[in-house]
């Protein structure tokens, strides 16, 4: 069975098809341009190593491309005999490679889906590569000196990678290279675990993944700008991701910058004048530098304390308000029973937080696209919820509406106790936040030296001190406030929170390639807002602004209420009934 998988048509094909793209790279290396002078004959006789090897390919083609393969063999094999011009190796290679593309139906080699993991890379190298070329890559494993012919290749050594682009090593692991100790690993590594040990390849020569990742992205924006081509700006843009949750769990506003520009770059690259672009590139490249530069700075254990300090706060923010705010109306609104909804809300989410940081970390590598679709989806959500409790409680701002709701909805509330909605809000606000928190905290950790951990751990507690008397705060400053000016101040809260969340749930998208973007030269940028210049989020705000200016008509065009004979005062706006009737939204 293994046999004849090694020798079908299609395996077959993409071997070929490696074989000659490599020989032209090699060739190329080892003649001068105009050809006829040999200045690497090493590289000569490894182009040579690999046309022989992808010539007993030849009869497991597809049928109508063994005629074509054998004769572009032939006609490559002279070239190298007669030292021919590399750009004519190069174009008798590609020939080759499209005639037996075409006969095995399309793309032979195609990119992974989604970004490759360097973490699983790592293990692939560790298992399958460190043997030869060691745990440094450097070419000094312990079967190094056992091996016939050549040593393994320094992988660590510019000289060497310099020139291979990542389907160029992912074409080596596949067919190996013969002549060497190194075997071919299509039958012994799986297509996601080569594109993975590939990506951490590449990454050796500059001594760490984050190096090769800045690396990485400054080259792949030149090649879009020289290309004027949108999907090598957002392949820039994925590389950048690589590093951007460790970076923004650092430095927020940059990374928030960077990401700004970046979606810039997929937009007008194709279109804008080269002034344009080049104003484009030179802030990527001076926001690279200071993330780069800020990524390897080692920080002491008091600025490790206080990145967690702040990350807890900053990221625990949005939901503790919310939180805060609904506890505080609930318990103000003589329905303290209901705060259990809320409590089992965040619960919840707390604990699908952790599950989806499980899940992540044991079943899948989630990519960043995702990441940020996820939370997307999620603030998108959150704002719809959001603004249908700030609506609903706009229209009980006057206390003897109020008296009326609650009076209509007892038998309902008797019936179903049903908290649905304000369990709904507690859940969204605290899970995007909780598993955004968990991801920056991972990358902390991850980057932090040798010792860093009780810093960020004490940094991480005492911001949660610090969102335990916000919400302390926001409760008791909630008690002492008359009910309607606190109504309509939740209600105001719960809509803001509802504003910025659709912005940023846009923006999310937009990174993730879900939504298109069309930037907005004369727009604002305020993250804190949820403010971005582009068409798509400021329409999205837009519209959420003309919701509100038509809650606030309709509850003003209402017909009043009449209150009750014996109207209680504003301070206490339920009549004397059993607590568990009130309504709540929801019911």
């Amino acid at each position: 069975m293994a046999s004849a998988q090694a020798t079908d048509s299609l395996s077959a094909a993409r071997r070929v098809v490696a074989a000659a793209s490599l020989a032209a790279m090699e060739y190329g290396l080892g003649v001068t341009p105009e050809g006829g002078r040999l200045v690497a004959p090493a590289e000569v006789e490894e182009a040579r190593l690999f046309i022989d090897q992808a010539r007993h390919d030849v009869p497991f083609l597809p049928a109508a491309a063994r005629g074509a393969a054998d004769s572009l063999f032939g006609r490559i094999t002279a070239g190298f005999d007669r030292l021919a011009a590399p750009v004519a190796i190069r174009r008798d290679a590609d020939a080759l490679i499209t005639a037996v593309t075409r006969a095995a139906g399309g793309a032979l080699e195609p990119a992974p889906g989604r970004p490759a993991s360097l973490a699983r890379g790592a293990r692939v190298y560790r298992t399958q590569c460190a043997a030869c070329h060691g745990d440094a890559g450097k070419g000094d494993g312990p079967k190094a000196k056992k091996l016939k012919g050549p040593p393994p290749a320094d992988l660590t050594d510019m000289a060497v990678m310099g020139g291979l682009t990542p389907v160029d090593i992912n074409r080596k692991l596949l067919i190996g290279v013969a002549g060497t100790g190194m075997p071919a690993f299509e039958e012994t590594l799986s297509e996601e675990d080569r594109w993975a040990v590939t990506a951490f390849v590449a990454t050796l020569p500059y001594g760490s993944p984050t190096a090769a990742a800045f690396a990485g992205v400054r080259r792949q924006v030149d090649a879009a700008i020289a290309r004027r081509a949108p999907r090598e700006a957002f392949d820039a843009y994925l590389t950048f991701e690589q590093v951007e949750t460790e970076l923004r769990a650092k430095d927020p506003a940059l990374a928030a910058r960077l990401e700004t520009d970046f979606a810039a770059l997929r937009d007008e690259v194709a279109r804008a004048d080269t002034a344009r672009l080049a104003a484009l590139k030179s802030r990527i490249v001076a926001g690279l530098a200071e993330g780069e530069h800020a990524l390897a700075e080692r920080t002491s254990p008091a600025g490790l304390f206080a990145e967690s300090f702040l990350l807890m706060l900053r990221e625990g923010f949005e939901a503790i308000l919310i939180l805060g705010a609904l506890l505080a109306f609930l318990t103000k609104a003589g329905v303290p029973e209901r705060r259990r909804d809320v409590i089992r809300g965040a619960l919840a989410a707390v604990a699908a937080s952790l599950a989806s940081w499980g899940a992540v970390e044991m079943l899948f590598e989630i990519t960043p696209a995702q990441r940020e679709a996820l939370e997307g989806f999620t603030m998108i959500l959150a704002t719809l919820v959001l603004f249908w409790v700030s609506y609903w409680l706009l229209t009980k701002i006057e206390v003897p509406r109020w008296n009326a709701y609650v009076k209509d909805r007892m038998k309902a509330a008797i019936a179903t106790g049903s908290g649905l909605a304000l369990a709904s809000v507690a859940f969204l606000a605290v899970y995007r936040e909780g598993l955004e928190t968990i991801l920056f905290y991972k990358a902390l950790f991850l980057s932090a030296q040798t010792g860093g951990a009780p810093a960020l751990l004490g940094g991480m507690a005492v911001g949660a001190v610090g969102l335990v008397i916000v919400y302390i705060a926001i409760n008791a400053f909630g008690m002492r406030l008359p009910t309607r000016p606190f109504f309509a101040l939740t209600s105001a809260m719960l809509y803001y929170m509802a504003f910025v969340f659709a912005g940023k749930g846009i923006a999310e998208l937009q990174a993730a390639g879900i939504v298109g973007i069309t930037p907005l030269a004369w727009a604002p940028r305020v993250p804190q807002l949820g403010v971005y210049p582009t068409f798509q989020t400021l329409l999205v705000q837009g519209l959420l602004l003309l919701l509100a200016a038509a809650a606030l008509i309709v509850t003003r065009r209402r017909a009043p209420v009449p209150p009750p004979a014996a109207a209680p005062r504003e301070s206490s706006p339920l009549p004397a009934q059993p607590r568990e009737v009130a309504g709540t939204p929801g019911h």
